[in-house]
């Protein structure tokens, strides 16, 4: 391909008898016009509003540029369209669709202090560093000037689920689990985790439904439901004193089958369905059933053969008492699979199969909006050198899926997105292209004529828009 190029133009490969040329002269032009749906989304629920709330700003005001609450859209507006590191932030900042959403006054940037810093209406990498590290200091210290509090920040997730529930709901799940954030740098408490294989911290996520309740990075030399209590007290007591009929199962796999949670759970009148560990006597218990499944088995179909069975049980000196299993006895063209879980349910409530097939194995879907806070919103950045400031970015993470799933509760239910995945949607509503021009009476948004979703996307606009 023949390419020439100059300061003016790019000639490229004509187009049957048209000649190709682009110019950088479009003017104010953006690929994320649909930020304007986190704008509206913000504008309804005050979720970072409500974030802002929970940092000191002890920055001389006759200097700020930035406020708090601009710096907070900045970060996370950006996780959800894309941009993933903070250092994206020294391009990112130019442009207006984003300013527009992070409530700047002259999205293209003009009446900024500094002649530096004219055509740039957003922060720099920099400046959004100085808030992430702000957790770790206090306001003496020059580049501590603000400060978050991360207790306020976890409390505040709670808020928001009880502010969201559909009044008092008949029964809540409450869904735990861990995972791993690679370590590739000298962070602060870093650990070698033998499961995982790496240097890595431990996340606790908890959520209800597919409301996220907590993110809480842990140390990962620990076991797998350390510290799960306190998180959980918090949120069992601050549910109850609003709705005190309401019940509670606490869900979660093996790695919380642990007598201090289940005793707890037990003391705090809640129910447990928890995954067990398979060990050389829990086999034993379920010989005969295993031996039905195996001969009922056709290797020529090949489909699985499967029996559910629950009896009593103990460990040998770990458990106080005696509790419920619930066994799924599998077998396949492989061979044996078993599958175990104990319960506090009784089995007049809930049958050895709809408990595993319909109760347990509902945490999968918890397993898939984990998956999506790490990989889709990034909450697997720890970069920085300690914990905290690490947390503080796990927490950006966490409210940028909170508008992920505010997005599909009000903007698309009973649509074909109702249940796509943050990617999905970063694709298809966010990415349009648009032109930018700026009145003195208006922001125009001219957004692409070709964009292939346009009823969709103003169905979206009126649906968030028909709340309170």
């Amino acid at each position: 391909m023949d390419t020439h190029c100059n300061s003016d133009k790019l000639d490229f490969q004509s187009c049957g008898s048209r000649k190709v040329t682009a110019r950088f002269d479009g003017g104010h032009i953006t690929s994320d016009a649909g930020v304007l749906l986190l704008r509206e989304l913000e504008r309804r629920f005050g979720l970072i509003e409500r974030l802002a709330e929970c940092f000191d700003d002890h920055r001389d005001p006759d200097y700020v540029e930035h406020t708090v609450e601009e710096l907070l859209r900045q970060r996370i507006f950006g996780l959800l369209l894309g941009y993933e590191a903070i250092s994206d932030h020294d391009e990112l900042r130019r442009d207006s669709a984003l300013a527009v959403a992070c409530g700047k006054t002259h999205p293209e940037g003009s009446e900024r202090r500094q002649p530096a810093d004219e055509g740039i209406p957003l922060a720099g990498k920099s400046t959004l560093n100085r808030l992430e590290l702000g957790v770790q200091g206090h306001k003496e210290h020059r580049y501590k000037s603000i400060v978050g509090d991360l207790d306020q920040i976890q409390s505040l997730l709670i808020d928001l689920w009880l502010d969201h529930l559909d009044g008092p709901p008949k029964r809540v799940l409450l869904d735990l689990d861990a995972t791993d954030i690679d370590l590739h740098g000298d962070q602060e408490d870093r650990f070698y985790h033998g499961y995982y294989g790496d240097y890595c911290y431990l996340p606790l996520y908890i959520f209800a439904g597919d409301w996220l309740l907590s993110s809480w990075l842990r140390f990962a030399g620990q076991d797998e439901s350390a510290g799960c209590l306190a998180p959980l007290e918090v949120m069992v007591d601050r549910l109850r004193d609003r709705y005190p009929e309401t019940d509670v199962i606490v869900r979660a796999d093996s790695g919380f089958a642990r007598e201090r949670l289940m005793r707890w759970c037990r003391g705090r009148d809640l129910d447990y369905v928890l995954g067990m560990a398979t060990n050389p006597r829990l086999r034993k218990r379920i010989e005969e059933p295993l031996e039905e499944a195996q001969k009922a088995f056709e290797p020529e179909s090949g489909e699985p053969v499967r029996r559910f069975v629950d009896f009593e049980y103990t460990t040998l000196d770990s458990w106080s008492e005696t509790r419920r299993i619930v066994a799924k006895v599998e077998y396949l063209q492989r061979g044996p699979n078993p599958r175990f879980v104990v319960t506090s349910l009784e089995d007049d409530a809930w049958a050895p199969r709809p408990l595993y097939e319909k109760l347990y194995c509902g945490r999968s879907e918890m397993e898939n909006r984990i998956k999506e806070c790490q990989l889709d919103l990034y909450a697997d950045q720890a970069s920085t050198q300690w914990r905290a400031s690490n947390q503080l970015r796990v927490y950006w993470s966490s409210f940028a899926y909170l508008f992920i799933c505010l997005l599909r509760r009000h903007g698309l239910a009973q649509t074909p997105w109702a249940r796509a995945q943050a990617s999905t949607l970063r694709t298809k509503l966010f990415r349009i292209g648009a032109q930018i021009e700026v009145t003195t009476r208006r922001v125009w948004f001219r957004l692409a004529s070709g964009y292939p979703y346009k009823p969709r996307f103003r169905a979206v606009v009126q649906a968030i828009r028909a709340g309170p």
